[in-house]
């Protein structure tokens, strides 16, 4: 796991652009697993201001509201392509967004599955992280090896996401989102964290024991986590000092 402590939001998001936009370069037909959210906003800012060709590009976005119509204001098809998607050229049939409207969301949820491994694997996912360490909607406790499933959310994330819905009567109760399972065979994983509200979540995920209540501090098992953070959500990590001299002291080869 690397850690990189920026001063910013936007300088932070600035390194995690260059990697996407390098991948991209690299490789077209990337295949992308994106998150929504307030997180990878200025991310998305900045790869549409970067220019890519998106033709070739594949994406597969890591949850979605159960019951909540596809054109709802804060519905992540409406997020992704409000953000994102409409800003580039991206093919439409390469999107991938789980539909939370389907009469079988079990069945959707192994389609779901198949469709990430027919697309030959996530290439780099893009993250945020809960307050509580959640990552997709994969609330506390959540299964380490879990995949594509139904998932409820818990007080505290409702709460957390009251903010783009006016009130947190309005939030839905129920989400479908990859599992930490299907986040852990991404070949590179790219977590985005910003404010001192996320630095005790961070500081567990990073720095304390890999645990489900922390889901997360999983990513200490992954080969290839990256944490992009700012200096407020850094700012309970022990060893902050070390990263940055880590990440100060790389060789040009390393830098995105």
């Amino acid at each position: 796991m690397e850690i990189v402590i920026q001063e910013t939001p936007e300088a932070a998001t600035e390194i995690a652009a260059m990697i996407v936009a390098r991948l991209l370069r690299e490789k077209p037909d990337a295949v992308l697993g994106l998150a929504t959210g307030s997180t990878p906003l200025l991310l998305y800012r900045s790869l549409i201001e970067k220019k890519l060709d998106w033709s070739r590009v594949t994406t597969f976005n890591l949850d979605e509201y159960i019951g909540l119509p596809q054109d709802h204001p804060q519905s992540y098809h409406s997020f992704m392509w409000t953000n994102l998607f409409r800003h580039v050229n991206i093919d439409r049939a390469r999107v991938h967004i789980p539909d939370g409207n389907a009469k079988d969301i079990p069945g959707v949820c192994a389609a779901y599955e198949k469709r990430i491994r027919a697309a030959g694997g996530i290439d780099l996912q893009i993250l945020g992280i809960g307050t509580d360490g959640h990552i997709g909607f994969n609330e506390p406790t959540s299964s380490l090896a879990s995949r594509t499933r139904i998932k409820t959310l818990t007080p505290q994330t409702r709460k957390d996401n009251a903010r783009f819905f006016g009130d947190e009567e309005s939030v839905p109760h129920h989400v479908v989102t990859m599992g930490i399972g299907t986040i852990m065979e991404a070949r590179e994983v790219l977590l985005l964290a910003f404010g001192a509200q996320k630095a005790q979540a961070v500081a567990e995920a990073a720095e304390g024991p890999m645990t489900a209540i922390n889901p997360a501090s999983a990513l200490q098992m992954h080969p290839e986590a990256r944490f992009c953070l700012d200096t407020g959500a850094a700012s309970k990590l022990q060893r902050a000092e070390y990263y940055r001299w880590v990440y100060d002291n790389k060789p040009d080869w390393q830098r995105p």
